[in-house]
């Protein structure tokens, strides 16, 4: 179900999914993805709202998406032995993002 929640990076209110839900001391706090910004955000329970009809209705400007088994990797370095392989990593470095951006435009 989609929500209303006051994003504080963006400073407005944007339509959103809840993936989780966690308890701090002053309340709960959600972890929204913004279908319209494709952002992931944590949002404080007091600013969320329920969508009216008509604006549910409207499509997502944003969908989560990913490559089918295409995993992160890195060249990793050892000054020790002088030498250089490719091998997994946990997250995409900014240099593959950036080539992966040119191949789709």
């Amino acid at each position: 179900q989609v929500y209303v929640v006051f994003s504080e990076e963006l400073k407005c209110w944007c339509r959103a999914l809840v993936e989780s839900v966690w308890c701090q001391a002053d309340g709960y706090q959600l972890g929204c993805f913004l279908v319209d910004y494709a952002k992931y955000c944590s949002v404080a329970s007091k600013n969320i709202r329920v969508l009216a009809g008509a604006f549910a209705k409207i499509p997502h400007r944003a969908k989560k998406c990913r490559l089918h088994c295409t995993k992160p990797l890195t060249l990793h370095i050892d000054y020790c032995e002088n030498t250089a392989k490719i091998g997994p990593a946990k997250r995409w470095d900014t240099a593959a993002i950036q080539h992966f951006r040119k191949l789709l435009e």
